[in-house]
């Protein structure tokens, strides 16, 4: 790990830090909203905003894991012979899975699967599946030919290129779908408050409801830092694991 590495490591741990102090001082939120907005007799959402975040986490965190763990290996066999003939296919249904709306799935599951955090949990996983999918069938096919051939020349199985060759050369392109995917599964995890799944959507939809701007800072504020959070997070593991890929082949 290079100075660079280090220095971005440190900034985004006095950033964690600072979030995690804001999140959990309720008193200086009201201070501070009770000033911007002296008309509001309240300015705090009545649940807490350390259980809002928790619940907004886990929700990210899980769906995100589902559709990197779907994702990735779909994205791979795709471009794997065995799979080549279903890329269309892959690529038609990821696609349709991004432009129907959020809200739309939700109306679909909630039917079969009830209220609150599983609905939510697959409107994210279908939502956050194109830029992983999409990522790792291009990280894989940029990978240059003539690198294919002189490890299949060594004598290398086809596994060995895939996990040795293939994926180390593509995984700074597969990092980026999930740094995207998992950005957007943030912003679009605010939609679960709709249906009681909670979550930093819940002030937002509060104050819009009853015409509450704190509520909404409430919300916004702490969402917004956590997606400045989690994109520098996986901009430091794309930038740590294309150093450590460049130190190994050197």
């Amino acid at each position: 790990m290079n100075n660079r590495s280090i220095k971005r490591w440190v900034f985004l741990s006095i950033l964690l830090g600072v979030f995690l102090w804001l999140i959990s001082n309720t008193q200086l939120w009201e201070i501070i909203l009770s000033t911007l907005f002296p008309q509001e007799t309240r300015v705090l959402h009545p649940r807490s905003l350390p259980v809002l975040v928790w619940e907004h986490v886990r929700l990210v965190v899980i769906s995100s894991s589902i559709t990197i763990t779907v994702g990735v290996p779909l994205g791979i066999w795709v471009t794997r012979p065995s799979g080549r003939d279903f890329l269309p296919i892959v690529n038609d249904i990821t696609s349709f899975g991004q432009t129907f709306p959020p809200v739309a799935v939700l109306a679909l599951t909630v039917p079969m699967l009830g209220f609150g955090f599983l609905p939510t949990t697959v409107a994210l996983f279908l939502y956050g599946l194109l830029p992983i999918v999409r990522n790792t069938i291009a990280g894989l096919r940029a990978v240059p030919p003539d690198i294919l051939d002189a490890a299949y020349g060594l004598g290398m199985s086809r596994l060995h290129v895939l996990f040795r060759i293939e994926i180390p050369l593509a995984a700074r392109v597969i990092l980026a779908g999930v740094r995207t995917s998992v950005i957007i599964n943030i912003g679009t995890a605010m939609i679960g408050a709709v249906i009681g799944a909670g979550g930093l959507g819940s002030p937002i939809i509060a104050g819009l409801v009853q015409d509450n701007i704190a509520y909404i800072i409430e919300g916004a504020v702490p969402a917004a830092m956590m997606a400045i959070i989690a994109d520098q997070f996986w901009a430091n593991i794309e930038e740590t694991f294309a150093y450590s890929t460049i130190s190994s082949n050197t």
